[in-house]
C-alpha cells in the first residue's frame, strides 16, 4: 500500500486523522508520516485498512467463496485456511491461503498475487482502489 492509498482511503471512509489513528491504534504523528511518505506504512496497518475497506462495503460477504470461483480441487481446500475457516471473501487477508497452488511465505509476496486476483479486486472495487490499485 503506497500513501496515497492510504490518505484516500481514509478519505473514502470519511475519517479524520485522529478517528484514523484511534481505529488503527497508533499515533496521530504515524497516521501523518503515512500519509507524507515520511514512513513505510507497516504490514500489519496496510491489512486492517484493507480489512476495514472490505468490512465497509455491504456486499463483501454475498460474494462467492474464493475456492468456488478458482475452482480448487477438495485436496487444495482441505490445505486451506479460508476454506477451513469458511472465509472464501477473505482468502486475501488469511495467511497461510494456497494461491496459485502454493502457500505464500510472506505478506508481501501474498498481496503482490492477490492485488491481481479477481477476488480481491471485485471484493475492493471502489472509487479509491480502482484508481490506486
Amino acid at each position: 500500500m503506497n500513501t496515497k492509498q492510504f490518505l484516500e482511503i481514509r478519505r473514502y471512509l470519511d475519517k479524520t486523522q485522529n478517528q484514523m489513528s484511534q481505529l488503527l491504534g497508533v499515533s496521530v504523528k504515524a497516521i501523518q508520516s503515512f500519509e507524507q511518505g515520511l514512513r513505510k506504512i507497516p504490514v500489519h496497518i496496510e491489512r486492517q485498512m484493507w480489512f476495514i475497506l472490505a468490512m465497509q462495503r455491504s456486499d463483501t460477504l454475498k460474494k462467492k467463496p474464493c475456492w468456488i470461483i478458482k475452482k480448487c480441487p477438495t485436496e487444495i481446500k482441505r490445505k486451506c485456511p479460508a476454506w477451513e475457516f469458511q472465509v472464501g471473501h477473505l482468502c486475501w487477508f488469511i495467511n497461510g491461503t494456497i494461491c496459485l497452488g502454493e502457500v505464500q511465505d510472506t505478506w508481501e509476496k501474498k498481496m503482490k498475487i492477490c492485488r491481481q486476483c479477481d477476488i480481491f479486486q471485485s471484493i475492493m472495487s471502489s472509487p479509491v482502489t480502482k484508481r490506486t490499485n
